[in-house]
This record gives structure tokens, C-alpha cells and sequence, in this order.
């Protein structure tokens, strides 16, 4: 499939996806506004948040195919995913055009990511275990402090609603020894309940590298290999659980708790480390106390430890092992009808300790700071205002804040504006990794402003959101002293259209995205489009209902990107089409077909790094209702 289809076909769905037709009278209204917690740290509805939010819930999930975090993401608004040569693999994510560790990912409400590399392993953790998924576009530094200069991207878990004892379960097998099984059970009662759940991925791998080690190209081409080896296929496998409990003795007080774990297997190619055996944990728990309607206060602690044991062949060369562990204090007032006053403390400690024969180190940082939020509904206007100020134990104080404005001017249409700051610590990796690092790194910041453009109406609703971003003291190489340092600016203007339809048997969700992400610092780079952002993407995924059948298909397309900050290694565009077809054969058990990327597009996200060509997969799912 073409690119150039591709984007128009899903520029023209995602124009028509607001339209109001006639047909429409015929229906019963379809609810397209769920409540999201992320992007104000309280609940609110998409329709009423000031901020760009997507929510992909366990349905969409179920329907899309994908076979992993990173897949089910690509494509989306805002969102490139570069990925290494197809599951299991390293992959990075790039919100808005901002860098691979600007956004900040959460866990049940608990940060996640290595402090070394300075990002989560998003392709460790499994679909079977996730329950939704929200997406918040733009800073988000003044309510969560470092890492969200491009946005938050917070992972819910599988978790029970429902009083009784309810299970499900799930088999599926694919190309290349693709083998999956997922199984769970919630038991619950009025006052809470017990839940757990497991899961179970693995594949034989793609031959992931395409590329040789050349010295008079590029040093570190393709995949630091050397020709005619490592022509195999690097396979992927892991294990994980979920648990999960909660009581409520009583309208005033509530307790729950969660733990996840995964663990798995990694081949790639490489002639320093070719396969690694990974770890991702995570636990945490909250008590939330609610002596009226008017006040809620809420303690949260939680863990996240990313660890890897690296090897080549048999022989054991390094291990990296980071922990993020935080803690959070955060009282809710209603002040008034329609005004909510937030104000809190949060307490966050990382360590890491990396084992290495030339390389070891083992620092540690921690950051305290206080919070307060704004949020007042004056009939067709809104506000919020927030602010906070972080303390970091290697960094000092720093000042982050945001304002933005909406209002609802009748017929469904709604205009919101906004205004943010935000900061991005150096990781330890680049301020510590012996011959890459630089002790005297300062943080990152930025400046964001946003105006969007929304409409809804009767299971319908378009968005168009455009906004700039400028980051300073960007983090680079920096070729005069050979380490990074701080010596890029960088210049983002983007434009995003989104658009849900559910009408009867139909249901169409768009995407399209227009990025301009330059380097403006001084010197040879400036001017060059930053490395990895291409500047179109669109996506279109399009179900329909028959009876017991359901069909559907994603289209996603990006332009071209460069791979490199000189602007001088191109990675192409290219347009992919997946397929897809359940049928519910009895009460609770539904079976699914897919074929992904139909067409055996060849195409790269990141150079000399294959993507998987055209796959097949079969499942079988049981989950009554």
C-alpha cells in the first residue's frame, strides 16, 4: 500500500467522522466520553478535559491485533514508535516530537522506566495484562514533575468490577512460533475483592538486522555486526502476573493494592551482548480516606524495579538494575459547586547500579515536591491552574507551571487553550556511562502553548489541536568534546485531527498528524529535522458488527524520517494494512482471525532494523459476560 493512499484515505475517514447526518435520528446515542484521572491527577470526562486524551480501553485491544504495547500504540496522534527489528525488541516512543525519555509512562499510577536509559521497556509489558490505556498529549511537568515534556502515558491493569466470581482466559498462535496464553480471575464481593492474572508470550523472531558494520559509512551501522553472521532469527519470550486486592470497609475509607511482574527472554544481534534475560516489577498501593464529598485525601507508595542480565552467548558480560521507588500525598476540595482545589507532596528516590567489567556505577538521586491544581467550571468557561515546584538532590530547585481555558459555545462545539513549562533531568546513563557521559549536564526544559478546536454530537465527536514547543538545553552529542552536553534548542510545531464515529453496526476512530520538528541551535545542525520524527502519520481503524460477526481493518501510514542528526541517513515511508475477523460462536467465547501488515510491506522504523512482513494469527478467547 502506498503512503500517499494511505494518508488520504485516513485524512478523508477522519474529516467525515464528525459529520451529522440524518442516519444518526435512527440510533440510540453511544457514549464516546469515558472518565480519565491522568491528565489533572482527578476524574474527569475526555469531553470536559482541557488537555488532548485518548483512551483505549480491553475492547479495543481485544479487536486490534496487535501483538504487543509498542504496536497497539503506533500510529496514533502524536505518537512515533521506532522499534528494532519486531517483538520483544527495544522500543522507543516519541510524544509530540519530543525525545524518547520525554514522556512519562505510569503503572497504576506508579512510575515506570529505567533511570539509566531514561525510558520504560514498553515491549515488556503484555497486552493480556493491560485493562485501558490513557493518553495525555502535551507537559504535564507541573502536576508530575521531570520526564513529561511531550506527555503521560499511564497503563491500567486488568482489574474486576463486577460482584461474584469471574474468570477469563485466552489461547492464540501465529506466524513465526508465535504462542500466547493468558488466563484470570477476579473474586469479589461487595466490599472488595481478590484478583490475579497471568500471561504468556513468546516467538521465534525475525531475522531483525539488515544491516552490516561498515567503518567507511557509519560507525555503527546496522546492528555492530560483522558481515555473514547473525543471520538468524531473534525470538522473544516472557512471563508475567498480576495480583491485585481492595476493600472498602466503608464509604470513607478505601484500600487496594497491585503487583506486576514480568520476566523474559530477549535474542537480538550484536558481537558485544546477543540476548538478555529482562525484568519489569512493579508494586504499589493506596489508601484513600473520604470523610465528606467535599474532601478527598489519598496516600500512594509504590516500586518499580527494570533490570537486565546481559549475555553473549553463555557467557555473562553486564547487568543493569534501576529502581524508581515514590511515594504521594494528594488532597482533593471541592471549594465550591464546580471548583476543585488540589494540593499535594510527592516523594521520588531512583538508584541504579549497573555491574559491568569496565563500566560499573551505582548512583542515586531523589526529589521531593509540592503541588497544587486549580480546576473551576463557570458554566460555558473552565479553568485550571496549576504549579508546582520540584527539589532534586543533584539539580536544585525547579519552577513548572500551566494554564489553559476552555469553552463550550453551543451546538456541541468547544475551544480550549493552554500554556505549560517543563523539565527533563540528564539520566544516569548521561551523566554517569564511562566515555559517553557528561557529571555536568544540566536539565532540559520547554515551553509549550496548545489551541484546540472539538466537536460532538450523537456518538460522534472531531478534534483538531495545534501546538508548539520549544526545548532548551536539549541533551545531544556534542562532537567539540566528544560526550553529550547541552548544545541543541529545538523548535516542534505540530497539528493533530482526530475523530470517533459509532453509528448502529459501525464504529471508526482517525488519526492524522502533521510535525515540524527542527534543530535551531547554532552550527551544522541547524535548521535539519530532528532524527526519527516523520512528518506525516495517520491511522484508521474500522469495525463492523453482523450478528455474531465482527470485522474490521487499521490502516497506518508514516512519511520519511532521518535517522541521523546530520540529516543524512533516510529511512522511507511506508503504508500498512492489517485485518481482522471475530466471530462469537456461544455465549462468552468469541474466535479471532487477523493478518497483519496484509500487503508484505518490506519498511523500517529505525535503520538496518527489519519489521516484521505479513503475519497470521488465530486465538480463541472466553470471557462471559
Amino acid at each position: 500500500m502506498h503512503l500517499q493512499s494511505t494518508l488520504r484515505l485516513a485524512a478523508l475517514a477522519t474529516a467525515c467522522l464528525g459529520c451529522n447526518t440524518l442516519a444518526a435520528q435512527e440510533h440510540d446515542p453511544t457514549s464516546l466520553d469515558p472518565v480519565v484521572v491522568t491528565a489533572t491527577r482527578t476524574a474527569t470526562t475526555v469531553d470536559a478535559s482541557l488537555a488532548a486524551v485518548e483512551v483505549i480501553d480491553r475492547e479495543q485491544i481485544d479487536a486490534s491485533g496487535a501483538y504487543s504495547l509498542p504496536d497497539l500504540l503506533r500510529g496514533r496522534a502524536g505518537i512515533t514508535i521506532v522499534n528494532q527489528g519486531g517483538p520483544g525488541k527495544l522500543s522507543t516512543l516519541f510524544l509530540r516530537g519530543t525525545e524518547s525519555d520525554h514522556t512519562l509512562i505510569l503503572l497504576d499510577g506508579v512510575r515506570i522506566g529505567a533511570t539509566t536509559a531514561g525510558f520504560a521497556a514498553l515491549q515488556d509489558i503484555p497486552l493480556d495484562q493491560i485493562e485501558r490505556i490513557e493518553i495525555v498529549r502535551g507537559p504535564r511537568s507541573s502536576l508530575y514533575g521531570a520526564d513529561a515534556i511531550g506527555g503521560v502515558i499511564q497503563i491500567f491493569t486488568r482489574r474486576g468490577s463486577r460482584q461474584g466470581v469471574h474468570g477469563h482466559a485466552r489461547l492464540a498462535a501465529g506466524s513465526h512460533g508465535l504462542r500466547e496464553a493468558s488466563a484470570g480471575i477476579d473474586i469479589r464481593g461487595a466490599r472488595g475483592g481478590v484478583g490475579l492474572d497471568l500471561a504468556h508470550q513468546s516467538t521465534n523472531g525475525i531475522n531483525a538486522c539488515s544491516g552490516t558494520y561498515d567503518p567507511n559509512t557509519w560507525i555503527g551501522a546496522g546492528c555492530f555486526i560483522v558481515p555473514g553472521t547473525h543471520l538468524d532469527r531473534d525470538g522473544y519470550r516472557n512471563n508475567s502476573v498480576t495480583l491485585r486486592a481492595d476493600y472498602a470497609p466503608n464509604t470513607q475509607w478505601q484500600f487496594d493494592g497491585r503487583a506486576f511482574r514480568a520476566t523474559g527472554h530477549n535474542d537480538y544481534d550484536g558481537d558485544y551482548t546477543d540476548n538478555s534475560d529482562v525484568l519489569q516489577q512493579v508494586v504499589g498501593g493506596r489508601v484513600r480516606w473520604s470523610p465528606t464529598t467535599a474532601v478527598q485525601v489519598a496516600l500512594t507508595v509504590g516500586r518499580n524495579v527494570d533490570a537486565s542480565d546481559n549475555y553473549l552467548g553463555h557467557a555473562f558480560v553486564n547487568s543493569y538494575r534501576s529502581t524508581r521507588s515514590s511515594a504521594s500525598v494528594q488532597g482533593d476540595f471541592t471549594v465550591a459547586r464546580g471548583q476543585v482545589l488540589t494540593a499535594g507532596f510527592d516523594w521520588l528516590r531512583d538508584t541504579a547500579n549497573v555491574v559491568d567489567p569496565w563500566s560499573p556505577f551505582a548512583p542515586t538521586r531523589g526529589n521531593r515536591a509540592v503541588f497544587v491544581q486549580y480546576q473551576g467550571d463557570f458554566g460555558s468557561h473552565d479553568w485550571q491552574l496549576s504549579l508546582r515546584e520540584d527539589n532534586n538532590d543533584q539539580f536544585g530547585s525547579h519552577v513548572t507551571g500551566g494554564i489553559a481555558w476552555g469553552h463550550d459555545f453551543g451546538s456541541g462545539w468547544r475551544i480550549t487553550a493552554s500554556h505549560a513549562t517543563a523539565f527533563k533531568a540528564p539520566s544516569f546513563n548521561e551523566l554517569y556511562y564511562p566515555g559517553y557521559s557528561n557529571p555536568l549536564l544540566r536539565p532540559e526544559r520547554s515551553d509549550s502553548s496548545e489551541l484546540s478546536l472539538a466537536r460532538s454530537g450523537d456518538g460522534w465527536r472531531v478534534q483538531a489541536n495545534a501546538y508548539v514547543t520549544s526545548v532548551h538545553d536539549l541533551i545531544a552529542w556534542d562532537a567539540t568534546i566528544f560526550k553529550p552536553g547541552n548544545v541543541d534548542t529545538a523548535r516542534i510545531r505540530g497539528l493533530e485531527l482526530t475523530g470517533e464515529l459509532q453509528r448502529g453496526d459501525w464504529t471508526a476512530r482517525g488519526q492524522i498528524g502533521w510535525l515540524d520538528a527542527r534543530n535551531t541551535s547554532a552550527g551544522f545542525a541547524h535548521g535539519l529535522r530532528l532524527a526519527r520524527r516523520p512528518n506525516q502519520s495517520a491511522r484508521l481503524d474500522l469495525d463492523r458488527t453482523i450478528g455474531d460477526w465482527r470485522v474490521g481493518i487499521t490502516v497506518i501510514g508514516e512519511s520519511s524520517r532521518w535517522d541521523d542528526v546530520a540529516n543524512t541517513l533516510r529511512v522511507g515511508g511506508y503504508g500498512t494494512l492489517d485485518a481482522r475477523v471475530q466471530w462469537r460462536f456461544a455465549p462468552g467465547w468469541t474466535l479471532q482471525g487477523n493478518v497483519n501488515n496484509a500487503f508484505d510491506k518490506r519498511y523500517e522504523t529505525s535503520a538496518w532494523y527489519n519489521q516484521p512482513g505479513r503475519t497470521f494469527s488465530l486465538s480463541l478467547r472466553w470471557q462471559p459476560d
